[in-house]
């Protein structure tokens, strides 16, 4: 029997820089990135599924087709009549990206307003992938909602996995962010915070620091992502580091965190070996950060994905 991996969070409409003046549209999000590459790197006894909601428009069509081309199943997502996807645009400088958005009246902010919905996706998945950013979208009451899915979950015997993913201009204020991040974190088994975030938004001098106040919280493993000073593991308070991959000419940071996060889920649930999942996963995103976009094709990647 197929083993479900489950992405819950927002798919939008992407545009990046195409010389020129010109604009080139994709499709992309954090949890969608990762089940990307998650979908890229697992073998054919996992499916890959995207939960979601979309609109009625021209755009959330293609955007469905957009994602089961990929491979990843759509049969989850939400239609809200007279909504729309949000919209992105990335401002690239010397391979480091900022952001423009457009994501108010997004579609996807309705995501966990069907409880039902919601708690009959979460059930049939064996993983369970959200973040920061799918906690920061919502109203807070769906946000709750969402949560207490996700403890039933954990509670469960799943594998819930959680990136804080920490962008403060989606919260209302600091206090609901660090409640919100803190209350995801609790309810996951899995935490894969970037260590920059943490330190810039919760106040960690430290590594060891991250993951002391994530273990606090309850969480069971913890993988810090360090950019090119590699990746610090804490399974079952079991410790290892990682080494990042040495890239000659980074092009593109957009999806350096989420490719790793797909990469090394995919490979842990192939494996049950974190240490490898993380030079693995290493690999995947030294690749993606050499290429542009958020989205590398699985034979650009030059590895032995599935």
């Amino acid at each position: 029997m197929s083993r479900r991996f489950l992405s819950i969070g927002e798919c939008m409409v992407e545009l990046s820089q195409a010389g020129d003046g010109l604009l080139r549209k994709g499709f992309a999000g954090d949890t969608f990135n990762t089940a990307w590459y998650a979908r890229a790197c697992l073998g054919p006894d996992w499916s890959v599924d995207y939960f979601t909601a979309l609109g009625d428009d021209a755009m959330s069509d293609e955007m469905v087709a957009f994602i089961d081309k990929a491979g990843i199943g759509t049969s989850l997502i939400r239609r809200i009549r007279g909504k729309t996807p949000g919209l992105y645009m990335i401002n690239l400088k010397n391979g480091e990206r900022s952001f423009s958005y457009w994501r108010d009246s997004s579609a996807a902010r309705s995501l966990a307003a069907d409880p039902d919905s919601l708690r009959e996706a979460v059930e049939s998945a064996d993983l369970v992938y959200f973040s920061g950013i799918t906690l920061a979208i919502l109203p807070q009451e769906d946000a709750a909602t969402l949560l207490a899915e996700i403890r039933r979950a954990k509670a469960a015997g799943k594998l819930v996995v959680f990136d804080p993913n920490i962008r403060p201009r989606l919260w209302s204020s600091y206090d609901i962010m660090h409640a919100t991040i803190s209350e995801g974190a609790r309810s996951s088994v899995l935490i894969m915070p970037s260590f920059d975030d943490e330190a810039a938004h919760f106040g960690d001098d430290s590594i060891e620091a991250t993951v002391h106040r994530y273990r606090a919280l309850g969480a069971v493993h913890i993988v810090v992502k360090n950019g090119a000073d590699g990746v610090r593991l804490n399974f079952a308070g079991e410790e290892s580091f990682v080494p990042a991959e040495k890239v000659e000419q980074v092009v593109d940071t957009t999806s350096a965190g989420d490719s790793f996060n797909g990469a090394f889920l995919a490979h842990y649930l192939e494996t049950a070996d974190a240490t490898a999942a993380a030079r693995f996963a290493a690999g995947v995103a030294a690749r993606v950060v050499s290429e542009h976009g958020a989205l590398v094709a699985k034979e650009k990647l030059g590895l032995d994905c599935g």
